[in-house]
């Protein structure tokens, strides 16, 4: 609206107000019956005052402003000033991406398959199936997650154009129109931003309270345990005023954290023994990479030293202990590992499942023979892993079972035990040889990027210090997080 328009409005308000005030409204007010008198004297002397034209006036500028002012819309077409009036609408998952295209996005609720989510977002049934018929084969619809977000554009006819479904922040993939009119689907590279950052901190209480401060996952407190497995018994050995710290890569998509990737580098300082140091390394004739000490050994041994990682240790290997249930005193020849009932149990070391099965006091008991006369039970569990059986090959941190309560129990835990030649031993006090030891070239390799993330872990001792790269993570690749 123009100056000289609003002028213009103002005056013709004014000529109105007077011309009504002196035909109405004096002769309403002369006759109108009032309740009180005092209601009457007090509007008659606001209306003959020059703050009822003001105020009159100052409301119908309003309004006309309101009523020639741009009208910004909703994404459903409707007005944004109507909007404002009426109450704000529900939100809809469809907008125009042009005046020829529709575009609906929509993600997958508890329950739901892709098939219904379509039809909760309005989605044409002719477009749905062609767009589950193309994802066919690609995605695995029984792995399909709550969150799994789609984005369906269509054309001016209702047609299918493309659909992009993201099932996991790796997994990708776009459906296509072909020029035959069919559609194909077709997994897409994933940009992501990579910060390389250290996390440090001091044993107050327990390593998993350690961490609290810096406000991490769960899944990298174990993944950091998971490394010292074989040196470090973090239910025992644990002790107020050990230190830890790690570098390690965290990755984002679109600003949002969606993962960990490698640990480059862990160290564990306990107060009264040397400091342990890992750090990642690759062999030049394996896939797979590891942990090995600055001499070049494989922190992993061919036993871990628990199977229930920062599980609580509620009664230790005697040859007399008096026995909660019985109340008799006999030898425990074993570990009693607390933990909640479910918590999963790892197989110490490689080998073949030679029993399973309920086996008296023990409840279900689970028995592994490693070889070179090395055999590990694992008593009162609630139940085996899906699918194990006698005979079946597992590998070291394997998961076999699950802890629980059966047999003769006060309460759900692991009761751990060790046989070496038909004797039991103290599975807590054995030592076992790394996994593997770098020589020559690996050797000289493993120094050469030791020396460059120890560089990297100085220069990241500053909190406000984080190593960034951008980095794409092509549909072939093998990348995963922890």
């Amino acid at each position: 609206m123009t100056g000289n328009a609003l002028l213009r409005t103002v005056k013709t308000i004014w000529s109105t107000l007077r011309v009504f005030y002196s035909c109405r409204f004096r002769p309403f007010l002369s006759t109108a019956h009032f309740s009180c008198s005092c209601c009457r004297k007090t509007l008659k002397f606001f209306i003959n005052t020059s703050h009822f034209p003001t105020v009159v006036i100052a409301v119908c500028v309003v309004a006309t402003i309101f009523a020639n002012a741009p009208s910004p819309t909703t994404p459903n077409g409707a007005s944004g000033w109507s909007k404002f009036w009426r109450g704000a609408a529900a939100p809809v998952a469809t907008s125009q991406v042009c005046p020829q295209t529709q575009r609906i996005t929509g993600s997958l609720l508890p329950g739901d398959t892709l098939s219904t989510s379509f039809q909760r977002c309005q989605i044409p049934e002719n477009v749905g199936n062609q767009v589950i018929e193309a994802l066919r084969g690609a995605i695995d619809f029984r792995g399909l997650r709550p969150h799994d977000r789609y984005d369906v554009q269509l054309d001016a006819q209702g047609e299918l154009q493309q659909c992009t479904f993201e099932s996991g922040p790796l997994n990708v993939h776009r459906v296509i129109r072909q020029q035959d009119g069919s559609f194909y689907a077709e997994r897409l590279s994933v940009p992501l931003e990579r910060r390389t950052v250290k996390v440090s901190g001091e044993v107050t209480e327990s390593l998993y309270a350690a961490f609290a401060p810096s406000k991490e996952e769960p899944r990298l407190i174990y993944a950091f345990a998971d490394i010292f497995a074989s040196r470090i018994d973090f239910n025992t050995e644990v002790q107020i005023g050990d230190r830890f710290s790690m570098v390690v890569e965290k990755y984002y998509k679109g600003g949002e954290f969606v993962g960990y990737g490698k640990i480059l580098m862990a160290e564990y300082d306990r107060k009264d023994a040397t400091p342990i140091v890992g750090f990642y390394y690759t062999p030049g004739s394996g896939e797979n990479g590891s942990y090995f000490d600055l001499n070049g050994e494989e922190l992993g041994t061919s036993f871990i030293r628990s199977p229930v990682p920062m599980a609580r240790v509620s009664s230790t290997f005697s040859l007399s202990r008096l026995h909660p249930v019985l109340g008799i005193f006999r030898p425990h020849l074993g570990v009693d590992l607390a933990a909640p009932t479910g918590t999963p149990i790892m197989a110490a070391a490689d080998g073949k499942v030679v029993s399973l099965g309920w086996n008296g006091g023990y409840g279900k008991q689970l028995i592994i023979d490693h070889g070179n006369g090395y055999r590990t039970l694992y008593g009162h569990l609630s139940r085996f892993r899906a699918g194990l059986t006698e005979g079946s090959r597992v590998q070291q941190k394997e998961i076999i079972g699950y802890v629980g309560a059966t047999g003769l129990a006060t309460g759900p835990h692991l009761d751990y035990r060790m046989e070496y030649h038909h004797d039991f031993v103290n599975p807590f006090a054995q030592k076992f040889r790394p996994r593997s030891v770098l020589q020559g070239q690996d050797l000289a390799r493993f120094r050469q990027q030791e020396e460059m993330v120890a560089r990297l872990s100085n220069t990241l001792d500053d909190p406000g210090r984080v190593l960034v790269n951008n980095v794409t993570v092509a549909p072939e690749s093998k990348f995963t997080f922890l």
